[in-house]
């Protein structure tokens, strides 16, 4: 492993947040904030407790997981794409680093970001919202298992993007109406019966309900199946990483 290779990748794509704090960083804390201050101060002051739990605090993990969905992926998409928009990828491409050391200075790059964002908006809930983390190493486990899963997630839609259009097509219209539709802001168990089994087949479900365990002790699904479709998804974009350097799809034309 070429510890040297990924410290290199890993630097560079850090360094570019650090030039762009305010796209980065605080755009999307202060975005989220303001969920905090419609839904959790004013609305959820006026709203009956879920599950036992103040509806200002509840909805603080479906943020968190929606904030950290979008900017996973936004993170390693544009990291991924620009070097094939420039054309710098052939030089790390024709370097001696294999596509487990790209891959692993991309998407970590691309989840620490995710991860610090996760931190400093759980920080900034603090501001406006009273909570608790009931188990915070399962906390940590899903911050960073979700991190990782939509870098690479990400990874994919940079390569398989072939303009800056597409790079927003997938979140905009795919990933951010499950994350809304997945619990975010709700029990999927308030929903009519029929709407309850549909809402079982946006994987976003199990990855908020697994989350706000962590924090509270109640899901809507058990974590052990919240866990376990978490893993699946990490290991099919896994596989289909491996593809795209095995056939050089979109990276070798």
């Amino acid at each position: 492993m070429n510890m040297y290779a990924i410290r290199a990748i890993y630097l560079f794509e850090m360094a570019r947040t650090w030039r762009t704090l305010m796209q980065s960083v605080a755009s999307p804390v202060l975005s989220t904030s303001l969920y905090f201050v419609v839904f959790g101060s004013a609305i959820g002051s006026r709203m009956v407790d879920v599950d036992g739990i103040a509806y200002g605090a509840y909805i603080i993990p479906g943020l968190v997981m929606l904030s950290l969905l979008t900017q996973s992926i936004a993170n390693a998409s544009f990291g991924i794409y620009f070097p094939k928009f420039s054309g710098t990828i052939y030089e790390v491409l024709s370097a001696p680093v294999s596509y487990v050391e790209v891959v692993c200075g991309y998407v970590g790059a691309a989840a620490s970001k995710s991860i610090i964002l996760g931190i400093i908006i759980l920080i900034t809930a603090r501001l406006f919202v009273s909570y608790e983390i009931a188990h915070p190493l399962w906390m940590v486990a899903f911050l960073v298992l979700t991190a990782v899963t939509f870098s690479l997630f990400g990874f994919i839609i940079g390569v398989w993007a072939d303009g800056f259009e597409k790079l927003q097509i997938i979140p905009l219209m795919i990933v951010t109406p499950l994350t809304f539709l997945g619990g975010s802001f709700y029990s999927i168990n308030m929903l009519p019966p029929f709407w309850q089994k549909v809402s079982l087949f946006n994987p976003v479900v199990y990855l908020i309900s697994g989350f706000r365990w962590s924090f509270y002790g109640v899901s809507d699904v058990s974590l052990p199946i919240s866990m376990s479709v978490t893993l699946v998804f990490l290991a099919l974009c896994l596989i289909a990483v491996r593809w795209i350097f095995k056939t050089g799809y979109r990276l070798k034309v």
